[in-house]
């Protein structure tokens, strides 16, 4: 068997198993064979279609401590939208101590009112609690090419002649940005690297080469099981997934009032004085306000329906909603839901709840904006 890898997700093309990464038909894999697409990236490309793989958790792990050793620049990427779900907690077990740049994609998702250098500021701050020794920042937005030729100057600032890791969780843009860093400085105009909104899209280490000697090195992505992504039927993710800029939503809530966000969230204001609270959710989902007193009957009768997604099925799967209660600090701070969103609380030591997912991280961060 041949020792090629499949262009779009770096596995090594194999004859044998359809239901294990880089399965191609015989016919296809010749010797001098180069350039060719899995049949799960195939798919993947030409028909926004998706089929499982044996790829575990541990496995990228296992991957990513093979950079542990090397002498080697790291491109970290998190997802400004979800910093806190697409973080990789422990990150110096992975890597051992490297010059890390930290690179925050989809700035085009978040309100272009809010100054890039604050931004910074908080992410500097925010990732130093995980340990994270930050070299440098940068903001992106790889599907629209914003700001990749400032990131470049800063890879080659710090890269002194070595090679380049990109880390990150699932759907953070990893690919995205390295097809984006391929088509600046090449003459190729389509994705090389499989992109996609469903987990675990890259299931090996894929070399772009920078020079001679180095290379650009695209990783899998590590999963964090408690992002809303893991838990939705696929046809559902392009819905929580930002598109375009968020129109953040303001509401004026008396203690015991509740918001719905589609069926994925309920939120209850249930102690303090009237007060604001500003929603960033993708611009697809919708809010609905009710009493508290009628929010369990709401759900009941409209969830899978009015209150959807999800759907009745999906619901199921997910299992009963988990409530998390919290008094807010004597800081401005945000409640996130990961991987769907957050909502910017203003007010000081009132009491709330958020039902969730009992699988889906909830929990309070200090305020973004």
């Amino acid at each position: 068997m041949t020792q090629n890898k499949c262009i779009g997700c770096g596995s090594l093309l194999q004859t044998v198993d359809d239901k294990r990464s880089g399965y191609i038909k015989a016919d296809l894999l010749l010797d001098d064979a180069s350039n060719l697409l899995c049949q799960r990236c195939f798919r993947l490309k030409h028909y926004r279609d998706i089929e499982n793989v044996e790829f575990s958790h541990d496995d990228f792990v296992k991957i990513l401590n093979r950079i542990a050793p090397l002498d080697a620049l790291v491109i970290i990427v998190v997802d400004l939208f979800d910093i806190s779900g697409s973080i990789i907690p422990n990150i110096r077990n992975f890597i051992g101590e490297k010059e890390i740049i930290l690179v925050g994609n989809k700035r085009d998702i978040l309100p272009k009112s809010i100054k890039d250098e604050k931004i910074k500021q908080w992410m500097r701050k925010f990732v130093k609690d995980y340990g994270y020794i930050i070299t440098d920042i940068a903001l992106v937005s790889a599907e629209k090419g914003h700001g990749i030729d400032e990131l470049l100057i800063m890879m080659e600032k710090y890269r002194k002649n070595r090679n380049v890791y990109i880390i990150g969780c699932t759907n953070v843009g990893k690919s995205t940005l390295v097809n984006a860093i391929i088509k600046r400085h090449s003459d190729i105009n389509e994705d090389i690297i499989t992109v996609s909104q469903f987990p675990g899209t890259t299931l090996g280490l894929i070399e772009i080469p920078l020079n001679e000697t180095n290379y650009l090195i695209d990783t899998p992505g590590i999963i964090n099981h408690h992002q809303y992504a893991f838990y939705l039927d696929h046809k559902h993710l392009r819905h929580i997934f930002p598109k375009k800029e968020i129109k953040p939503k303001v509401y004026q809530l008396n203690s015991q009032q509740t918001l719905y966000f589609d069926g994925l969230a309920r939120f209850d204001f249930i102690k303090g004085e009237r007060t604001s609270f500003i929603c960033y959710f993708s611009n697809e989902v919708k809010v609905h306000r009710t009493k508290l007193e009628n929010a369990d009957a709401l759900f009941e009768k409209h969830r899978g329906t009015l209150l959807s997604p999800p759907t009745e099925n999906e619901y199921i799967k997910l299992g009963k909603y988990v409530k998390h209660t919290f008094k807010t600090p004597e800081t401005k701070c945000d409640v996130v839901i990961s991987g769907l969103g957050f909502i910017s609380l203003k007010a000081y030591n009132i009491q709330i709840a958020l039902y969730a997912p009992k699988s889906v991280g909830v929990y309070l961060r200090p305020s973004l904006f």
